[in-house]
């Protein structure tokens, strides 16, 4: 008996009605970046091991997918190598190539290749599949799209606002009210490091205070222990667990804080300035707030940090995310170019939209007419009729064979089809077509040579 067929953990199929609803965010975001004059671009899905190693840190790291060299790559590996068992030393030997962990640093290095053909500030925006070896678990995938947005070329301050705003309008359009646009400054991160004590572990700092949310107070103090912050340091940072009041009130706390710290300091006018003008403008359905535990992990980011967080009540993790990277094109030798970007988490936006029941009716409707199928002159006919609706835009099909009427009308059902259209004998002789409503069960006849009647109703 063969065995029965699987899939790798953290990947998923996705069946018609669920493709529908993905393209339909896909669709959505889309048009907004184009909105903002962002152009699309495509990187591979695997890139040169050392274009990722070491982008992202030590976690990030471990979890990017290596792909092995083609052909007897074992025999190529030298026996001291070989003998060791250490992976750090046996991946580089018969590992050249590895799935792209996200989408930024691949654009990094797109824009250092092809800076001589790009025009700054060059605003990009890419959608494709990325790959992490990461523990698959609800709205955590190893295979999974992100939805990327970057501007590079440009240090101003409006970017960051600009991506506020569009952030605000890709959910605004997909009903999806009420998320929080969690800001926060890696400057501010450093400055507290530094005001504590512990700037040389500024990384450890940084990602053990990131995970607040999901291993809380005592969990955090644990690992920063463990990470060799000082028992005194962690005394000190202890303020930043229950920091509240308004944006502006847990600004001017911080820059108390902060007060002996010049790049803590510059973090907090940088950070106070994207908040005023943020206000100045509005958020159509959006909160923004500062969070100063968050700090995103990821060693690339130099200046303002974003994170999404979905509507109360929704138990989820970031929809979204992203920040200011001031120099990453210069670890491909490209120097001196700011950039700053946003992504949006697709399959944890599916999943909320699912949870809270905002995906359009409509989608559920993947064809809006489907003729019944009599066979010979009148199969024809109705194909002809087909070719006519499909040409003003209305999704129309014929079923393919002349079954028994009971199993075509059961197929629209199951395809949820509004509409269902007969021509029989008699309708073939009396030049007519009858139009069934599937949802109320009333049927009326339109003559076949001119469908606009029925269009009309549509």
């Amino acid at each position: 008996m063969a065995k029965k067929p699987s899939i790798p953990k953290g990947t998923r199929d996705f069946s018609p009605a669920e493709l529908i609803k993905r393209n339909y965010i896909f669709d959505t975001v889309k048009k907004h970046f184009q909105l903002f004059g962002f152009q699309p671009i495509e990187t591979p899905s695997f890139e040169n091991l050392d274009t990722l190693m070491g982008k992202y840190g030590e976690e990030g790291d471990r979890l990017i997918f290596k792909i092995l060299n083609s052909g007897d790559y074992i025999s190529k590996v030298d026996d001291v190598t070989y003998s060791s068992k250490k992976s750090s030393s046996l991946t580089p030997k018969i590992s050249e190539k590895a799935l792209r962990y996200d989408l930024t640093v691949p654009f990094a290095r797109y824009v250092v290749m092809h800076q001589n053909e790009l025009d700054f500030p060059f605003k990009r925006y890419q959608i494709q599949p990325v790959w992490r070896a990461d523990r698959p678990q609800k709205g955590r995938f190893r295979e999974f799209y992100q939805c990327d947005a970057d501007v590079v070329g440009a240090n101003s301050l409006l970017q960051e606002v600009e991506l506020i705003q569009l952030y605000d309008s890709v959910f605004t359009d997909l009903q999806l009210h009420g998320v929080t646009l969690k800001v926060n400054h890696r400057k501010i991160l450093s400055g507290i490091a530094e005001v504590i004590g512990a700037k040389h572990l500024l990384t450890d700092f940084t990602v053990a205070l990131d995970k607040l949310d999901k291993i809380g107070e005592e969990g955090v103090k644990k690992e920063m222990l463990d990470k060799g912050i000082h028992e005194n340091a962690i005394a000190l940072a202890a303020p930043l667990f229950s920091l509240s009041g308004s944006n502006t009130d847990q600004l001017d706390t911080l820059a108390a804080l902060l007060k002996d710290s010049e790049e803590g300091s510059k973090g907090i006018a940088e950070l106070r300035e994207i908040l005023q003008t943020v206000e100045a403008l509005g958020l159509r359905s959006s909160t923004l707030a500062i969070d100063v535990t968050l700090a995103r992990g990821l060693n690339y980011y130099t200046g303002t940090i974003f994170e999404v967080a979905p509507p109360k009540g929704v138990a989820m993790g970031s929809i979204g995310g992203g920040g200011r990277y001031d120099d990453l094109t210069g670890i491909f030798g490209l120097k001196e170019v700011s950039g700053v970007g946003i992504s949006f988490g697709l399959d944890r936006i599916y999943l909320v939209l699912e949870e809270l029941g905002l995906f359009p009716k409509a989608l559920q409707r993947s064809l809006d007419v489907l003729c019944v199928n009599f066979g010979g002159q009148e199969a024809l006919e109705a194909l002809k009729l087909v070719g006519k609706l499909r040409s003003t835009g209305i999704k129309a099909d014929l079923y393919p064979i002349a079954a028994k009427m009971q199993k075509q009308f059961k197929y629209a059902n199951n395809r949820k089809v509004p509409y269902v259209i007969s021509i029989g004998a008699q309708e073939l002789a009396d030049n007519s077509f009858v139009v069934k409503n599937m949802v109320n069960g009333e049927q009326q006849t339109y003559p076949l040579d001119n469908p606009q009647a029925f269009l009309e109703t549509l």
